[in-house]
């Protein structure tokens, strides 16, 4: 099956261009900038002048829709991952809360039994691991109950019920985490750090042990304080100064406020930011009381103002964003490039995670991951691996 788009603003990490292109099966055939092509197509989508660009990569998310990725069900995962499609995500990395061991295997096995290619679903990459190794002071709304130490026999378990994990974040100054951190990189796994309480200096030798991300950047990690009448630096300084790390950064306009983006953005570039929703189950759903984590077992929380809250309003629960809005956000408050911020929505988080020879960018060869938008941002089409999974009304 080919197909040809026509009438394309085509977004590259190098740039905006007018053009056409050509989709052969699951890949990116042909392309061509300020001409037509002469090959002939199956079918042909003239995109109106629109935006076609690279599917979004989301490398971090809890649920959407109505569904938590911890509930327990394969619809419930297959449901959320639907959810952020619509939004032009085209790839994801469901990530868990924190929960007892006995939910972690639970989950585990079950994600075992998805099939990480669905038709009419984006591709599910791996799966995030998000805690359970995290400080009790930097524990934001993660389940204090649940939080604890890496311990071999544990996270062994884990390692030796799946191969699918692509990702582990934790804190790395915790009892046991540099043994963990070097069992991480034998297996592959990108470690990050998350939920932590490591000064700078921790951070520079957990770096040189592997660790490859900052999650959420600047939520639930350190800055610079007084220890002894002597100012310490923290994480978010040593994120700064390590210029291979990685950032997250969730750009839904109320985590970071635009100061604070313009930085990042200006430090760190858009080569090592990687965008994402760290959404939970009330993305794209009204404001309202939802459940943060499992269903059964998760706490309450509260979407309103474009965010999730603790019910009494001293925290935020996570996201309610999906990656076009991040896309739009981002632009809007930073004033970044187009292409740059599709780049931090897509082919930055696929280059961390060691697919961007064929995820994360158009380019001939490519798998034919794709979305239309409009100047808002606004997702008419998504297209996964060559087919049209989605046409916005």
């Amino acid at each position: 099956m080919k197909t040809k788009f026509k009438n394309a603003r085509i977004v590259l990490p190098t740039g905006i261009y007018e053009g056409e292109l050509l989709t052969e099966g699951e890949r990116i055939a042909a392309i061509s900038l300020g001409s037509m092509l002469d090959t002939p197509a199956d079918q042909e989508m003239d995109v109106e002048g629109k935006y076609l660009s690279p599917g979004f990569i989301e490398i971090h998310s809890h649920g959407a829709g109505g569904y938590d990725f911890m509930d327990g069900k394969a619809e419930a995962i297959y449901g959320a991952c639907r959810a952020h499609m619509e939004h032009g995500t085209t790839a994801i990395l469901p990530t868990t809360i924190t929960s007892t061991r006995e939910s972690l295997l639970e989950f585990v096995d079950l994600f075992n039994t998805l099939e990480l290619r669905r038709e009419g679903h984006p591709d599910i990459l791996g799966l995030h691991l998000e805690g359970p190794y995290f400080a009790m002071e930097q524990r934001g709304a993660q389940d204090p109950k649940y939080l604890r130490n890496p311990e071999p026999e544990e996270y062994q378990a884990v390692l030796a019920r799946t191969d699918r994990i692509r990702r582990w974040s934790f804190a790395i100054e915790l009892p046991g985490s540099d043994e963990f951190l070097s069992t991480l990189r034998e297996h592959g796994i990108i470690s990050s750090l998350a939920h932590s309480e490591a000064n700078c200096d921790e951070v520079f030798r957990a770096y040189e042990n592997g660790l490859a991300a900052l999650t959420h950047f600047y939520s639930c990690m350190t800055t610079v304080k007084r220890v002894n009448a002597f100012r310490v630096a923290g994480a978010i300084e040593a994120g700064y100064l390590l210029d291979d790390l990685y950032v997250e950064v969730i750009a839904d306009g109320c985590h970071l406020p635009a100061e604070l983006l313009k930085l990042i953005y200006k430090v760190k570039g858009p080569d090592r930011i990687c965008l994402v929703t760290d959404s939970m189950r009330a993305a794209g759903m009204p404001d309202g009381e939802y459940i943060l984590g499992r269903a059964d077992t998760g706490m309450i929380c509260i979407k309103e103002d474009g965010v999730a809250k603790l019910p009494d309003r001293s925290a935020f629960a996570g996201s309610v964003a999906t990656s076009d809005r991040l896309v739009r956000t981002f632009r809007k408050l930073t004033g970044a490039p187009l292409h740059e911020v599709v780049k931090m929505a897509s082919y930055t988080p696929a280059r961390l995670l060691g697919m961007g020879d064929r995820k994360g960018s158009i380019g001939l060869g490519k798998d034919a991951d794709l979305v239309v938008f409009d100047e808002e941002v606004q997702v008419s089409m998504v297209m996964v691996r060559g087919k049209a999974v989605y046409t916005g009304a």
